[in-house]
């Protein structure tokens, strides 16, 4: 069995020696140079360009154009009927108004960047300035409830009467915590070359779903999809980011028909704060009633966020508390405050994360103010079905994610005490929180072809976006044929392929690797029947259902011919079959069970007595998610993710200025994230599983359970190390300081 392994990634070697080609690194084949395109954003947050002269930029060294409004060809609009937003126009300088600070007002082509970049500077733009509303805590009255989330979920819930049960709760808990804006800010660039092939056009892109992709691309320049080509094989992360396109994509394509040349655009890691989408900042009111014993009788998780008044999007923050915990009388609900600024998107673990780190919070206050240790608290409330849906679990081995985390980490070592143990200038606390995430399956495609020599070919439109799917695919087939991983070559990223949604959501592994495993079993039966049915085959007469493919061979009762000999006598060009994978609301097990990952997550910080400095020490993640793919690539995702957590906590911050608009802190010198001295120790660790009702793989989604229930642990911990609770994230020194226990000089 390949499935499982801890296979080193097999498309490593290339990306170690930098042959694996990211779209910016694609040079036209006809050996045309491209040229370069900068995109010029807005300096008002809200209004419209009044003027704007490009006669100055026009006339740089090197430029070959300046597109503006007065200019662009007429776009596609965003159609409401298409059901998933990302599959939608996406229009580009499509008019005057300017809706949020650093929106495109015009494109500069260059022969280089460099001159694209120093003209960008010479266009001249007049504004009418309109007031905006940019302050998030100012503009709490216009919230509003939204009329749908994605995918279907309810936006608000309901079971019992929550106001009645949280009155007569013995112990209650009311509190309100607050996320930031937060941005997915990959190693690799939002970046494009888009070739024109006369009427056609070929995009080089980074993205996380080839298919949305073109038909957004299509949509907006409203021209037959077939006609556009998508070209990804490697992304260099997404993390949400990428699951649509933006604006350097379509104005590059919008330019390349334009100047019948190559266009590349790049964006800045400064352009990337105000031209891609962020998650929404938030405030989470989280009541919680309990009994003296602990367990809980009343809960309601109440959101509040930014949306963008043209695109909104509503992030899933209170979905996590919905089938976490049971209680007979529960609340949850989200709110939309409309603000003058970029977009919301999904960002890795979008709801989870933000909603996790408060109700885990909660959690460990109620413990606190119950006396219980946080651990028991969370398996004194462990519900037996999905208390959402009245339906039971498909697979929930949260316990035991508690249980051996626990065990692991020491947690019997814990002193319940805040701010009782000190290592030195140190004081030092432990905490935790449970994670939970949804699993979702979404429509897949994977067509698996073998060749005369022996060798197959796996293809699909699915990404690898540095998750290890070409490796995963490898293993899946291998295991479906019989082969070695060297005899199988997985090509992904290509329009040209069978189309699937992609990776995110955690999704792209469950469905990918199904989609392959379904492929090879029709592939196997394909080349049975022809074999048993064939005079020249040593298999010839023998029953089909006892065969066993190994070491590329197929053996039925001792009989046993290569694969190769086969393929090479029946089917000289190959052949091939194709798998599926359907959408969860088609797949009745989707209804039938509550489908989720589960984990335990365990942080030991250290606290500066005097300065109020924080330290991760060490932190361990215990996760169940069905059957594991990869063991090495899983643990990968998993740990990425829980040192995403630990910045979300003590880190991560987008700062607006309510003057104008603009992200303050637009680079990676003021918004920051952790780097090697910020974690010093993670370990994340797999619970044997298999959930045959999530699909045929019993593998679910991890990449971004890491995530959720870190950012919690780690605050659990600050709060244990000094007896301060913060819950305006993230945890700052300007925040711990004043609430730190006095020490004698």
């Amino acid at each position: 069995m390949m499935i499982g392994h801890a296979l080193s990634r097999v498309e490593g070697p290339l990306k170690v020696t930098g042959k694996a080609t990211y779209a910016y690194e694609q040079w036209d084949e006809d050996g045309v140079s491209p040229l370069y395109g900068f995109i010029v954003g807005a300096t008002i947050g809200k209004g419209r360009v009044t003027r704007i002269d490009t006669a100055r930029a026009e006339a740089a060294p090197g430029v070959q154009m300046v597109m503006t409004h007065h200019d662009t060809p007429l776009e596609g609009v965003p159609d409401d009927s298409v059901a998933i937003e990302l599959y939608r126009a996406f229009p580009a300088l499509s008019s005057p108004d300017v809706h949020h600070y650093g929106e495109p007002v015009a494109l500069v082509v260059a022969a280089t960047f460099e001159q694209a970049r120093a003209a960008s500077h010479l266009v001249d733009v007049e504004y009418s300035g309109e007031p905006g509303r940019y302050d998030f805590a100012a503009f709490q009255d216009q919230a509003y409830a939204p009329e749908k989330m994605v995918f279907g979920i309810p936006v608000d819930t309901a079971a019992g009467d929550f106001a009645a049960g949280f009155e007569a709760a013995e112990v209650t808990l009311d509190q309100r915590y607050t996320t930031p804006y937060a941005f997915s800010l990959p190693l690799e660039p939002h970046a494009c070359l888009v070739v024109p092939r006369g009427e056609d056009l070929i995009v080089y892109v980074s993205t996380q779903i080839v298919d949305a992709a073109r038909t957004s691309i299509a949509a907006t320049l409203q021209m037959d999809a077939e006609r556009i080509r998508i070209v990804t094989p490697y992304v260099g992360g997404g993390f949400g980011s990428k699951l649509r396109i933006h604006h350097e994509t379509i104005l590059a394509a919008l330019a390349a028909r334009a100047l019948r040349r190559p266009v590349k655009i790049a964006l800045t890691r400064q352009q990337t704060f105000h031209l891609v989408s962020l998650r929404p900042t938030s405030s989470q009111r989280v009541r919680l009633g309990a009994g003296r014993d602990g367990r809980l009788v009343a809960i309601a998780h109440e959101v509040r966020m930014h949306t963008s008044p043209e695109v909104e999007f509503v992030e899933a923050t209170a979905i996590t508390t919905r089938s976490l915990y049971a209680a007979p009388d529960r609340l949850t609900s989200h709110r939309m405050v409309p603000l003058d600024l970029v977009r919301g998107e999904s960002v890795r673990a979008p709801g989870e994360a933000p909603g996790l780190l408060a109700v885990e919070s909660a959690m460990d206050e109620l413990a606190h103010e119950l006396g219980m240790d946080p651990v028991e608290l969370r398996i004194l409330n462990e519900p037996s079905v999905d208390p959402e849906h009245g339906v039971p679990f498909s697979e929930r081995k949260l316990v035991e994610c508690l249980r051996e985390g626990a065990r692991r980490f020491g947690w019997e070592h814990r002193i319940a005490e805040p701010a009782s143990v000190r290592d030195g200038q140190w004081l030092v606390g432990y905490g935790m929180a449970t994670a939970i995430r949804r699993h979702s399956q979404t429509t897949a495609t994977a067509r698996v072809r073998l060749e005369a020599d022996g060798t197959a070919v796996v293809e699909s439109d699915m990404t690898d976006i540095g998750t290890g799917t070409y490796t995963i695919l490898t293993q899946v087939a291998a295991d479906g044929l019989g082969l070695a991983p060297e005899q199988v070559r997985v090509e992904l990223g290509s329009s040209e392929f069978p189309v699937s949604m992609g990776s995110g959501g955690s999704w792209g592994a469950g469905n990918s690797s199904t989609a392959v495993h379904r492929a090879c079993a029709a592939l196997r039966e394909k080349l049975l029947a022809t074999a048993c049915g064939d005079a020249r085959s040593s298999l010839h007469g023998r029953h089909a259902a006892d065969a066993v493919f190994s070491g590329g061979r197929v053996s039925i009762d001792g009989a046993s011919e290569e694969l190769r000999e086969i393929v090479e006598r029946l089917y000289p060009d190959g052949i091939e079959a194709e798998g599926s994978v359907r959408f969860m609301s088609e797949e009745p097990n989707y209804q039938k069970y509550g489908i989720h990952t589960y984990g335990a997550q365990f942080a030991e910080v250290g606290v500066d007595a005097d300065t109020g400095e924080i330290r991760l020490r060490r932190m361990l993640g215990v996760f169940s998610a069905g059957r594991i793919l990869n063991a090495k690539t899983a643990r990968s995702q998993l740990v990425g993710g829980m040192i995403w957590g630990v910045s979300a906590a003590l880190h991560e911050e987008g700062v607006v200025d309510t003057r104008s608009g603009a992200f303050v802190n637009g680079d990676f010198a003021q918004y920051l994230v952790p780097v090697h001295a910020d974690v010093p120790e993670v370990d994340a660790v797999m619970l044997d599983g298999f959930d045959d009702k999530a699909n045929a793989m019993g593998a679910k989604g991890i990449g971004e359970l890491g995530i959720c229930g870190a950012g919690a642990a780690v605050a659990n911990a600050v709060f244990n190390a000094t007896g301060v609770r913060v819950r305006d994230f993230p945890i700052t020194i300007e925040k711990v300081l004043p609430g730190l226990p006095q020490t004698d000089v």
